[in-house]
C-alpha cells in the first residue's frame, strides 16, 4: 500500500510539473492543427516541401521535456504559438496576397537563400555561425560543426536544434521557453532597457540588434507578431501582451 501511495504521488509531481511526455505536447498540438498553423509547407513553391513532418517534431520535443509542458494549459498553448510564430517567421514563404494570407506559409524554407557561408542559417530557427552549430551539436550529441548539413537534411535534428535554442539561455539573454512561460523577471538593466515580459522580447532575443530599439514596428517585427497572432487564434488563447520590441534596447 505504501508502495502504491508513494508510485501515485511521483506520478503525480511528474504531471504537475510539466513531465516533458510527448505525449502531454501532442494532446495540445495535434497533427491536424499543425498540418493547419503550417498549412502551405509543402506547396510545390517550397524549398522544403517534404522536410517538416508532425512525428519530426514530436519525436524532437522528446529531448526537451519542458518545451510545451509547463505552466497551465494557456501557458503550454501560447509556447507553442511563439515558437511557431518566430521559427514561421525565419521559414517563411509568405506574401501580402499569398492564398489563405501570408501567415499561412511558415516552414517553406529549411536553409537560407543566396549564401554561400558554411555556418549559413538551416532549420527552423536559422541556426547560423559555427559557434551555435558547435553549441548546439553538444547539447544534442551530433557533431554538427563538421556536419552542418544534417540540420537541412534531417528533420529530427532540425527541429532539436530550433528547440535548443528556444529552450536554453545565452547570457545576458534568457532563454525563450522562460519569458513565455513567465520564470523570467526582468533585471534593473533589462528595466531600464525597456524589455519586459511578453512575445516582442522573445524577438528581441532571436534578432534584436537588427530589429528592437528603432521605435516603430519594422516589417519583420509585424511579420512575427502576425504569425503568433494566427497560431494563438488556431490554438484558442490569448496572445497577451508586450508584442513587439520596438521601444527595447537589444540585449548586450
Amino acid at each position: 500500500m505504501r508502495f502504491r501511495l508513494a508510485l501515485v504521488i511521483c506520478v503525480f509531481i511528474l504531471v504537475a510539473a510539466g513531465g516533458g511526455s510527448a505525449q502531454s505536447l501532442s494532446s495540445l498540438l495535434s497533427k491536424s492543427q499543425f498540418e493547419n498553423l503550417l498549412k502551405h509547407r509543402n506547396d510545390a513553391a517550397c524549398p522544403a516541401k517534404g522536410f517538416y513532418t508532425y512525428e519530426a517534431f514530436i519525436q524532437a520535443a522528446r529531448s526537451f521535456g519542458a518545451f510545451g509542458t509547463t505552466g497551465d494549459t494557456n501557458t503550454r498553448k501560447k509556447e507553442i504559438a511563439a515558437f511557431f510564430g518566430q521559427t514561421s517567421h525565419e521559414t517563411t514563404g509568405g506574401w501580402p496576397t499569398a492564398p489563405d494570407g501570408p501567415f499561412a506559409w511558415g516552414y517553406c524554407f529549411k536553409e537560407e537563400r543566396g549564401s554561400s557561408d558554411r555556418y549559413r542559417g538551416r532549420g527552423p530557427i536559422q541556426l547560423t555561425h559555427d559557434y551555435n552549430y558547435g553549441q548546439a551539436g553538444r547539447a544534442i550529441g551530433v557533431d554538427l560543426r563538421n556536419n552542418p548539413d544534417l540540420v537541412a537534411n534531417d528533420p529530427v535534428i532540425s527541429f532539436k536544434t530550433a528547440l535548443w535554442f528556444w529552450m536554453t539561455p545565452q547570457a545576458p539573454k534568457p532563454s525563450a521557453h522562460d519569458v513565455i512561460i513567465g520564470r523570467w523577471r526582468p533585471s534593473a538593466a533589462d528595466t531600464a532597457a525597456r524589455r519586459v515580459p511578453g512575445y516582442g522580447v522573445i524577438t528581441n532575443i532571436i534578432n534584436g540588434g537588427i530589429e528592437c530599439g528603432k521605435g516603430n514596428i519594422t516589417p519583420q517585427m509585424q511579420d512575427r507578431i502576425g504569425f503568433y497572432r494566427r497560431y494563438c487564434s488556431v490554438l484558442a488563447v490569448n496572445p497577451g501582451d508586450n508584442l513587439d520590441c520596438a521601444n527595447q534596447r537589444p540585449f548586450a
